[in-house]
């Protein structure tokens, strides 16, 4: 569905494929034009447009490869960031260049802002399409402008007054290993970072760790001023999780031992209501289309949440990131 709105950028024609106007898809004009250059040459064009859109998608545009990619990235910011305190599986194939996730290919990757469990996070991140699956494998985004008036006042406030606490166990028979979270074996590393980004941690077991932090439910845009949702409560709470799994889980470890879990910031339950409903809200915005070969989407990770849909076939989507946040209280 489209609107019909136009944005005026030399060398490509551009529209919005949603009615909000959100994802703005930018065709290049002459097809095969680096678009490395081509954003250096519009880039404050660009930057109120996403502002505007939220996510732009190029299509058409020559990146022939994932160094092509990371040029067209560093047109937007110069310098990318690496992956730290990870979440998710990833190899680096290029200079901060990564796989978008390891996750095996039946999961569904449920809407989320990157790295919102942390005390920092990206502000933009870069999607490549190098190998598009035959079948699914889509990635699908969703607004925050739709999405946030829709969440309950109370939910809001109640977020807003205490914050997500989280709860994360790593280690060889649980998620990921911390060597691999932090991207170090140097024990005294991890406590440093733990303690400038005020997490708690407890070295448990078998070379396992567990991490405890309190972290914003809500964030304001650095560049627009709006309030948008920004946690990950809704992917590592315990109703995320297959029923019988999360019983098996529980049972097994008790609730601090599940490799992931969220609270409410002042330690109570968050109920599973809660968390269904800010799903099916994403659910609900959700913009999808086929990745083409050479696309790029960049979206802005404080206006929009990004998923995964599962795919069957080769499939290879990168990312990069950009523009770190640094949470007030952490500056």
């Amino acid at each position: 569905m489209t609107t019909g709105e136009r944005t005026d950028i030399p060398g490509a024609h551009a529209e919005p494929l949603d009615d909000e106007p959100f994802l703005l898809r930018l065709t290049a004009a002459e097809p095969g034009t680096p678009l490395g250059p081509w954003i250096d040459a519009h880039r404050e064009r660009l930057l109120t447009a996403l502002d505007r859109y939220g996510v732009l998608l190029f299509r058409g545009f020559g990146v022939p490869d994932p160094e092509a990619f990371g040029r067209a990235a560093r047109a937007f910011s110069p310098e990318l960031l690496g992956y730290l305190e990870r979440a998710a599986p990833r190899n680096e194939v290029a200079d901060k260049v990564f796989t978008s996730t390891e996750l095996s290919e039946e999961q569904w990757i449920p809407f989320h802002h990157e790295m919102s469990y942390a005390h920092n996070w990206p502000s933009r991140l870069y999607f490549y399409g190098d190998r598009p699956s035959a079948t699914g494998g889509a990635t699908p985004v969703a607004s925050e402008r739709r999405v946030f008036p829709r969440i309950p006042a109370e939910v809001r406030e109640r977020f807003q007054r205490y914050g997500v606490r989280y709860v994360r166990n790593y280690g060889p028979d649980l998620d990921i290993p911390w060597q691999e979270v932090f991207q170090t074996g140097d024990r005294s590393e991890v406590e440093a970072y733990c303690a400038q980004s005020g997490t708690d941690l407890e070295w448990t077991g078998n070379d396992g760790l567990r991490t405890v932090s309190r972290r914003q439910a809500l964030a304001e845009h650095p560049r627009t001023g709006e309030t948008v949702w920004f946690n990950h409560a809704h992917l590592f709470h315990t109703s995320n999780l297959p029923a019988e799994v999360a019983e098996v889980l529980i049972g097994e470890y008790g609730p601090e031992g599940l490799p992931r879990n969220a609270h409410y910031g002042d330690g109570e339950e968050i109920e599973d209501e809660v968390m269904a409903l800010i799903r099916g809200l994403y659910e609900e915005a959700a913009v999808s289309f086929p990745w083409q070969r050479e696309d790029v989407m960049v979206v802005d990770n404080f206006l929009a949440t990004h998923a995964r849909e599962p795919f069957r076939g080769d499939r290879r989507v990168l990312v990069a990131m950009s523009d770190l946040y640094v949470a007030p209280g952490h500056r």
